[in-house]
């Protein structure tokens, strides 16, 4: 990887920077409690994640976008919800969760002091399928100062389509060979890859909870893998 020609790193945001696993899984947990419905709550929260991905991933190929994460979270937890005994939750009740918990979900605890570093010598931006309202609402939550939040909403192509990795190389006016895509996810790193980024794959073996995430190895493609962001800084020579 020819690092002295990156001036940027663009992070995935949702799984990579956020614990959305414990996020949703906690606030399930408390409504079935108040609703005397015992599930895998586990799985509920992994199957919301699914749900809600699945929506997002590819959407504006065919024609724009007529919702954005929020929308997709909305309605993957109405599903949920209704499925699985807790039909009854009130608007107020489903909103808790699919707004409230989605824009309040906490960092990865290995990430917030090393954006800071990170910055010194790179942009660091937030370049994600997530709604800008989530990315705004958690960094404010976590103490976060990205230098730019980039949304697939305001492209109105979403990953993997690489249109989206061109509009975020466009935004931040440099070529991909100069951005670092850092993620846990290798669908979003191998799209990366193709569209002429840099990728560091970070592992987040604990993002689906017990489960294990669907792709814990990373592809043979990707420059760097990193166990954690404070490896990513020794690697990649920030503060030395």
């Amino acid at each position: 990887m020819a690092l002295a020609d990156v001036k940027a790193l663009t992070f995935d945001t949702g799984g990579t920077i956020l614990d959305w696993h414990t996020g949703f899984r906690t606030a399930l947990a408390e409504l079935g409690a108040k609703y005397g419905v015992e599930a895998d709550w586990a799985e509920l929260a992994n199957e919301i994640r699914r749900r809600s991905l699945g929506r997002m991933l590819n959407l504006g190929e065919h024609e724009p976008p007529a919702y954005n994460f929020d929308g997709a979270h909305e309605a993957a937890v109405n599903g949920v919800l209704d499925e699985n005994g807790l039909g009854a939750a009130t608007p107020d009740e489903r909103r808790a969760i699919w707004w409230e918990k989605t824009h309040s979900f906490q960092c990865w605890p290995d990430f917030p002091a090393t954006l800071p570093k990170l910055r010194e010598k790179f942009i660091c931006a937030s370049f994600t399928i997530l709604s800008f309202r989530i990315i705004i609402d958690t960094a404010r939550a976590n103490g976060l100062s990205w230098d730019a939040v980039i949304s697939c909403e305001a492209i109105g192509k979403y990953k993997v389509l690489p249109e989206a990795y061109a509009g975020a190389a466009k935004f931040l006016q440099l070529d991909p060979s100069e951005i670092l895509m850092v993620a846990c996810h290798n669908f979003d790193l191998d799209a990366a890859k193709a569209a002429g980024f840099n990728t560091v794959f970070v592992k987040r073996p604990d993002e689906w909870g017990p489960s294990g995430p669907p792709d814990p190895e990373p592809n043979p493609i990707h420059d760097l893998v990193v166990d954690s962001f404070p490896e990513l800084v020794r690697r990649l020579g920030v503060g030395t």
